[in-house]
């Protein structure tokens, strides 16, 4: 299988209003930008700590009204902050909001003021990647018995880069892969991920790859695209949300898909 490219950018929900964010969604689809994600985070990660911040899927349904035709989701959802059924169900649900186009995107979780502040166990890295071990399978599980169904197979995005855990899952469930890291360092973990694909059987060409790209980095996108990477996602944040550099990233992806 071999996957075209694809370029995302993902808006940082913090530092804005929320109108700055609904226009930058609607820009990002004007200009023909293939993926819009958000975070799943309850302050902001940068900048002033206790600036400005939204909720990751409340956003998400608006989104799902206000676009037509651009796919869109979480980068990434944390595993830890929802029932995996209840995720499963909102997650249908948004997909049946914007007729098919919802990626659910998750990981194990990090960002420990979140925890502490809206009450969450932090637990260790290795007690939440049990959590999403034992989450995944049970997402799969509702989505499967949900009425009415999804309107597709909705893409399940991991993201992370850990080798020994999180890329096997990703191996065993995921239709994307999300990761950071230099070309030298993304490559090296996209090999590992074809590794533990190998182990659970997966077809490696049946996983999309994406990275996490400096805007101001078109200059790096030959040595992703060499390594791997077809979907490129473009970190943008508020309140400003500049697209500008966006324009370049599309007129490559059209020459390279040519």
């Amino acid at each position: 299988m071999s996957h075209p490219i694809r370029i995302a950018v993902q808006l940082h929900p913090q530092h804005a209003e929320y109108a700055d964010i609904r226009r930058a969604v609607l820009q990002a689809e004007e200009m023909g930008v293939d993926v819009v994600y958000n975070w799943d985070h309850f302050f902001p990660l940068y900048g002033d700590p206790d600036g400005k911040h939204f909720e990751c899927w409340t956003m998400l349904a608006s989104w799902a009204e206000i676009t037509e035709r651009v796919e869109f989701g979480p980068l990434v959802t944390c595993n830890s902050y929802r029932n995996p059924d209840l995720l499963a169900d909102m997650a249908r649900t948004v997909d049946h909001i914007s007729g098919g186009r919802l990626i659910l995107g998750i990981g194990a979780g990090w960002f420990q003021r979140d925890y502490d502040e809206y009450g969450y166990e932090f637990g260790t890295p290795g007690s939440r990647l049990d959590a999403l071990e034992a989450a995944l399978p049970r997402i799969e599980r509702r989505l499967a018995r949900l009425n009415p169904a999804p309107t597709r197979k909705i893409p399940l995005l991991v993201g992370g880069g850990g080798k020994k855990r999180t890329l096997r899952l990703t191996a065993r469930h995921a239709d994307v892969w999300h990761g950071f890291g230099t070309p030298e360092e993304w490559g090296e973990r996209a090999r590992v991920l074809d590794e533990w694909c190998r182990v659970e059987g997966t077809d490696p060409e049946a996983i999309e790859r994406s990275v996490g790209v400096d805007p101001a980095r078109l200059d790096l996108a030959d040595a992703y695209r060499r390594a791997g990477a077809s979907q490129f996602t473009l970190g943008l944040n508020g309140p400003d949300f500049d697209l500008g550099p966006v324009a370049d990233w599309l007129a490559w992806r059209d020459e390279q898909n040519r």
